[in-house]
């Protein structure tokens, strides 16, 4: 099952490869993460806190997503629990950034840690805050873009730059970079990762890593915070990584306190399949080395960005999960009515709807816009989000 080579580098790294091993034959788990803008309490019965995220829920089984309108609505995000333990470092290292702050993720398609990094910031700052989420792959970007916008947060901005497009100056505070690697905790999940694995991919895969944070480290402000994270397992593409970052780029690891189920590994923490029910993650935390012994984490709330093309702007617009604005009326339906909007039929409104621009939504929430012309509403929820599959 398991690539030549792989099993051996897993001991050598973790010491727990039975353990591993057996756990990725195992069926994959399910999780959510609430939007807490938009939802307070978890809509599935019988789901399980995921210990390190306040937003966090493991299923007991995977729902149709597709069926459902409020996952339309951007009400939660499907993530999984390993993917959470990135937000509560950053969350638990960060606690010294001040409203106004500047955030970068990195590599962020398709936008699961983008929006928990944006919940845990407007949580903390209201809209004092700037996230820029950047993809440089095409195809991936379309995807993050499309769930950040369906989030709705308007502080958060997406881009599509290579590392090294992004200057020489310094422009953010903290900076996420959940760098592409070899995908060792993807193998439940995907049997291309299996298929595409081996010791010559690890080290191209670090080599990489260390070329986007070399690229992307001058923009990364005198006593900024670096959050350095996979979703792989081995020690070339982590501890080492960090070790080079620290020495190369200079920079100081941040200490981690012990945080079971999760292991301390020499420099960070990693997740382990068959310790932790999701696929696994490995998490570092840096400072930049402030060599000017100034502060540079005070609030700067109307700075400028060397950034362009951003999907939103930060001026505080509601925008709804089809990126339209959602100053029209907003004209509540019926789940079946809600799913026909989003299959893209042409729907009809309730009674005394009001005629002309609405906006669509289930249970409170913005699912789009329409027009209502009374005998029925033209359906204007754009066509690339639109449910493919029978919604009867």
């Amino acid at each position: 099952m398991f690539p030549e080579g792989f099993i051996e580098l897993l001991q050598a790294s973790t010491g727990k490869a039975d353990t591993v091993a057996a756990a990725l034959s195992e069926a994959p788990s399910v999780s959510i993460r609430l939007n807490p803008a938009k939802l307070q309490e978890c809509p599935f019965p019988d789901a399980e806190k995921v210990p390190w995220s306040p937003y966090g829920y493991l299923l007991k089984e995977r729902p149709v997503f597709t069926l459902d309108p409020l996952f339309h609505a951007g009400c939660y995000y499907v993530q999984d629990t390993s993917a959470m333990f990135v937000g509560h470092v950053f969350r638990e290292v960060t606690q010294h950034l001040q409203p106004g702050c500047r955030v970068l993720d990195l590599c962020a398609a398709p936008g699961g840690k983008t929006t928990d990094l944006a919940a845990s910031l407007r949580e903390r700052f209201g809209d004092r805050y700037s996230l820029i989420a950047n993809e440089v792959m095409k195809n991936r970007f379309a995807v993050l873009r499309s769930n950040v916008e369906t989030w709705g947060d308007p502080q958060v901005q997406t881009v599509s730059r290579d590392p090294s497009d992004f200057g020489d100056e310094p422009a953010f505070d903290a900076i996420v970079a959940d760098v592409p690697c070899s995908g060792e905790g993807m193998f439940r999940k995907d049997e291309e990762a299996i298929a595409d694995w081996s010791l010559r991919t690890v080290d191209f895969c670090a080599a990489r890593s260390r070329r986007i944070l070399a690229d992307i480290w001058p923009t990364l402000t005198p006593g900024g915070i670096l959050i350095y994270s996979t979703c792989t397992f081995n020690h070339f593409e982590n501890d080492d990584t960090v070790a080079w970052i620290a020495e190369e780029l200079g920079a100081d690891v941040i200490p981690l306190p012990p945080f079971p189920p999760a292991v301390n590994t020499q420099y960070g923490y990693v997740l382990l399949p068959g310790l932790v029910p999701g696929e696994g993650q490995y998490v570092a935390a840096l400072r930049k080395h402030d060599s000017e012994n100034i502060s540079v984490l005070s609030g700067r709330a109307n700075g400028t960005f060397p950034v362009a093309s951003a999907s939103f702007s930060a001026t505080g617009k509601v925008l709804s999960p089809s990126g339209s604005d959602t100053t029209a009326p907003l004209v509540n339906v019926d789940r079946l009515t809600a799913l026909h909007y989003l299959h893209g039929d042409a729907i009809v409104l309730p009674e005394g709807a009001p005629i002309g621009p609405v906006t669509i939504g289930y249970e409170g929430h913005a699912l789009g816009p329409g027009k209502n012309l009374g005998k029925r509403c033209n359906n204007l929820y754009p066509k690339n989000k639109r449910i493919r599959m029978d919604i009867r």
